[in-house]
């Protein structure tokens, strides 16, 4: 095993973006492979169903994550739905805008299970839900990712 400079090991970062892409609304969560853990950041509305990119790099900015993980949604029987060809776009922009990886998880349920995480787990009226929801989805994005990156690195 090699010996890591203690400077430079504080110096790498573990923290990921995630990304629940939306027309109207993007949520980010971000999240850090060292603990394995993501937490809702915000939502960011869109502009004209364009990403508020400028919102998007002082996220970047902010974070300086290694990676950034986008949710892409498909139907059930594997076939794209009428989002994913945006969703693959938004892929394409955040790597060639950021020069960062780009790791694409499936998210078909993601959304489903945040608005069932808040049913269940609070009573939020529909608005605050509306607007938490989309972080959340991007939080569970990020969570399955992680969990599935960390296991690998644990093996």
């Amino acid at each position: 095993m090699l010996k890591r400079d203690p400077l430079a090991a504080k110096l790498t970062s573990t923290t990921y973006l995630g990304f629940d892409f939306g027309t109207k609304k993007i949520g980010v969560a971000v999240g850090q492979t060292s603990t394995a853990s993501a937490s809702p950041l915000q939502t960011i509305r869109s502009i004209n169903q364009t990403p508020n990119w400028e919102i998007i790099r002082q996220l970047i900015a902010e974070w300086q994550p290694v990676g950034l993980v986008v949710g892409i949604s498909r139907q059930q029987d594997g076939s794209d739905n009428p989002v994913t060809p945006r969703m693959l776009k938004f892929c394409r922009q955040l790597e060639g805008r950021y020069a960062l990886p780009v790791y694409q998880q499936d998210e078909t349920l993601s959304t489903f299970e945040a608005k069932q995480m808040l049913f269940d787990e609070v009573n939020l009226g529909a608005a605050k839900m509306w607007d938490v929801q989309d972080q959340l989805a991007a939080q569970l994005i990020l969570q399955t990712w992680l969990n599935q990156h960390t296991a690998k690195e644990h093996h």
